[in-house]
């Protein structure tokens, strides 16, 4: 009890974001940040019990004019999986809770983002090691659950930073490796898009390709934030003014020029991967997210309290 009133004095005039990607079905040992069902459904009871959670639109909007609710949270998906409508929605429809769905366009209806290619791949082989010297890491084993989660975060971190293009090409050297097919069905259908709303869960833009802004040409970088923007307005015929930046770290995934973008595409507020909680001063494009990767409640609430705590937020020069 003392912790909650805690809480509750730290959070006054800040919002607080959290950050989910996806929740599986059951427990997987090779997505070991990604909460199960009944582990998301348990944090957010909890989370509950602690704060009050909004819209992310409408936490923006009353954190500028000085109406945010103590405690406000808002609850944030980057990406665009299939188990944030199969999974998670009816979940957080259940306890009325709302949430924002950050869409990469360009993997909607059948395509999938680079690392579940890698992460499916090195799952889905048979193989008792995988050759990945075209990526440079050369002969990884493949023996134990451990060896396989080694081996995806090797490979992973090895070719994220890399231009689109050659990503994609060593992507599919992984795929080759493994001798296995690339795999379907992880992100939502475009109706699947526009059912959200249904479940009171809002959308915002991620780019088309989710690639690192920073290792972009300006005008690509240009092209995925506001072609992002156009394609799901059409899709769901209404505004669409939230931006994530992929991957999210200031200064290293994107720069002020792409917060100039963002800003000239249209997009009122905009959120980023730092740590920390929104205040009055923060810059409304590069809002501050956080998510504390635990499942017990102690240790999610001291998190929490160390992430309010924090003053001094990291944006792009």
């Amino acid at each position: 009890m003392i912790l909650k009133h805690v809480l509750a004095l730290a959070s006054r005039g800040r919002l607080s974001i959290m950050i989910f990607h996806r929740v599986v079905a059951k427990p997987d040992p090779l997505l070991p940040g990604e909460p199960s069902a009944e582990q998301f459904e348990a944090l957010l009871k909890h989370v509950s019990s602690r704060f009050c959670v909004i819209p992310l639109a409408e936490g923006v909007r009353r954190l500028y004019d000085g109406t945010l609710p103590v405690g406000a949270m808002a609850i944030t998906f980057d990406d665009g999986y299939a188990d944030n409508l199969v999974v998670a929605a009816p979940i957080l429809r259940r306890l009325g809770i709302p949430a924002t769905v950050f869409i990469a366009t360009g993997y909607l209806d059948g395509e999938c983002m680079f690392n579940d290619v890698v992460i499916e791949a090195i799952r889905s082989t048979t193989q008792r090691e995988i050759d990945l010297a075209a990526i440079g890491l050369g002969t990884l084993p493949l023996e134990s659950i451990g060896d396989r989660q080694s081996a995806i975060d090797r490979a992973i971190g090895a070719i994220k930073y890399l231009s689109p293009g050659e990503r994609a090409e060593r992507t599919q050297d992984i795929v080759r490796a493994g001798r296995v097919a690339v795999p379907s069905g992880l992100m939502m259908s475009r109706d699947s898009v526009r059912s959200l709303s249904g479940y009171g869960v809002d959308v915002g833009a991620h780019t088309i390709t989710h690639p690192i802004l920073a290792t972009l040409p300006a005008a690509d970088a240009w092209r995925e934030i506001l072609e992002s923007r156009q394609d799901l307005q059409q899709m769901l015929q209404k505004p669409v003014d939230i931006f994530a930046y992929p991957n999210g770290g200031p200064g290293r995934d994107y720069d002020s020029e792409h917060v100039r973008m963002v800003r000239e595409a249209g997009f009122t507020a905009a959120v980023t991967t730092a740590w920390g909680a929104a205040s009055r001063s923060s810059d409304v494009l590069q809002l501050p997210r956080f998510t504390p990767w635990t499942r017990q409640p102690m240790k999610f609430d001291l998190l929490m309290l160390r992430n309010l705590r924090q003053r001094s937020e990291r944006k792009a020069a």
